[in-house]
């Protein structure tokens, strides 16, 4: 702390991202930095396990000169404690915060308004849960990392999810847990659920493991280095013959021409591109190009009301879209007919009191595609470790491969996985195309192995 503050440092923050900060703890914890510096210091905490606003008074009573806390409504659980039960634990003592009551109460009826919108993607945590101090998952990773086990057919696998995180995060050195480092602790930990991997499975040198991207992206660097280094063995075996970085991972980066860049992202998305757009893009490309079709198909969705944007209009109701500056289209769904043979289905409308017909095809109605399970028995067959969409294929038919090399890339909510060839031969068969669906060991490739292909 007293190197910080020699630093030039402004503000000295407390970053307890898990809410694992226990009252004695921050009490003394800040008592100590406040003896040592004399810049102001800042805690910031979650509420998962329900206790954290006895820290944050602890702290406050100790000295802290700043901490974060939520409105009412959103308050609690993995996110921050509640702002307005702190102000009035504190009032009318040395640390009276001088929060009128007032305008947190009308605060919060506007926040309790908007999180209704939102009902739909709210997480099933209905309490907080002291299991935090045993796997130790930041708050913003808790509630995704269970929504990410639902969407995997896992979800009442948590309790084994929450202890492989555990496992996990010791495996590779008892890290520091915060985007982006505690993704990669949260994809292996759902990786070996799915698998029914143990964590001696995972340390076996003998056995191939499909490791998510995100832990190779960690072993390799790309976040850079921890204290006290990597687990040299799981390291090697994670990486295989890839050396891994040994200096800050923007050292290597190569430099961008940005107008360049910029020409060619605005020949992509056939639309001009602005300084904001650009910089999202070169921190992600995907998901940039993926929002820029998004608006290209649909416009701009911002003048949707929120739970329209959502949910859609109810039958016979009207809704007013400024489009621009004095100019408001006046809608009002009627009805929905039925599909046809082909999917397609009309929907009734008024706009601006005249009547109007679209087609648009019931996604729904889709014949889900026929699915090929993997032989575990045959080793040419190649499956997919878990449910996913298929994002990436490095290898076409009739292509010879040797073990370890790269087949395919699987993802789901944001977790990407690689599939490794785990015998020499040649791909005879692509059955899982990009974008195809696939459940867990599903066949993805169908591979002649060594002894099968022959030369031409």
């Amino acid at each position: 702390a007293r190197e910080l503050e020699a630093a030039g440092a402004h503000v000295l923050g407390i970053k307890d991202m898990a809410g694992l900060l226990k009252p004695e703890a921050a009490r003394r914890l800040v008592r100590a930095l406040r003896e040592e510096v004399g810049i102001p210091i800042h805690f910031h905490t979650h509420d998962t396990s329900g206790a954290s606003a006895a820290s944050v008074l602890a702290a406050a009573e100790a000295g802290v000169d700043a901490v974060d806390a939520a409105m009412d409504p959103m308050s609690g659980l993995t996110s921050q404690p509640n702002l307005g039960a702190i102000v009035e634990a504190l009032r009318h003592t040395e640390r009276d915060t001088g929060l009128p009551r007032e305008p947190l109460d009308q605060a919060a009826i506007y926040w309790q308004a908007v999180r209704t919108y939102y009902a739909g993607f709210e997480s099933p945590m209905r309490a907080g849960a002291s299991e935090v101090y045993e796997h130790e998952m930041p708050g913003g990773q808790y509630t995704n990392l269970r929504q990410q086990a639902q969407a995997l057919g896992i979800e009442e696998r948590w309790p084994e999810v929450a202890r492989a995180y555990a496992e996990v995060n010791q495996m590779l050195g008892d890290i520091v847990k915060v985007t982006p480092t505690s993704k990669a602790v949260g994809d292996l930990a759902v990786l070996m659920v799915t698998n029914d991997l143990s964590a001696d499975d995972v340390l076996d040198p003998e056995r191939e493991i499909p490791f998510p991207e995100s832990i190779v992206e960690y072993f390799h660097g790309d976040v850079g280095q921890p204290p006290g280094g990597f687990p040299e063995d799981l390291q090697r075996k994670v990486l295989k013959d890839r050396e891994p970085l040994r200096v800050r991972p923007g050292k290597e980066l190569s430099p961008v021409d940005l107008e360049t860049t910029r020409d060619e992202l605005q020949r992509e998305v056939d639309r001009p591109v602005s300084d904001e757009e650009l910089a999202s893009y070169l921190m992600y490309p995907e998901v940039f190009v993926e929002f820029a079709g998004f608006q290209s198909l649909y416009g701009d969705v911002s003048v949707l009301p929120t739970p329209v944007f959502f949910w859609g209009l109810r039958q016979d109701e009207e809704l007013a879209l400024e489009i621009e500056h004095g100019i408001v289209l006046i809608v009002r769904f009627l009805a929905v007919g039925e599909p046809d043979s082909e999917g397609l289905c009309s929907i009734f409308f008024e706009l601006n009191g005249q009547p109007r017909e679209v087609e648009v095809r019931d996604r729904s109605l889709a014949a889900p595609a026929a699915r090929r399970e993997a032989d575990p028995d045959d080793p040419g067959h190649v499956a997919a470790p878990m449910r996913g969409v298929v994002i990436s294929l490095a290898v076409a038919a009739d292509q010879r491969v040797a073990r370890g090399d790269r087949l395919a890339s699987i993802e789901a909510m944001k977790m990407e996985t690689a599939v490794y060839a785990e015998i020499d031969g040649v791909v005879e068969e692509v059955v899982a195309g990009v974008g195809t669906h696939v459940h867990a060991d599903d066949l993805l490739l169908v591979m002649q192995t060594g002894d099968d292909d022959t030369d031409d």
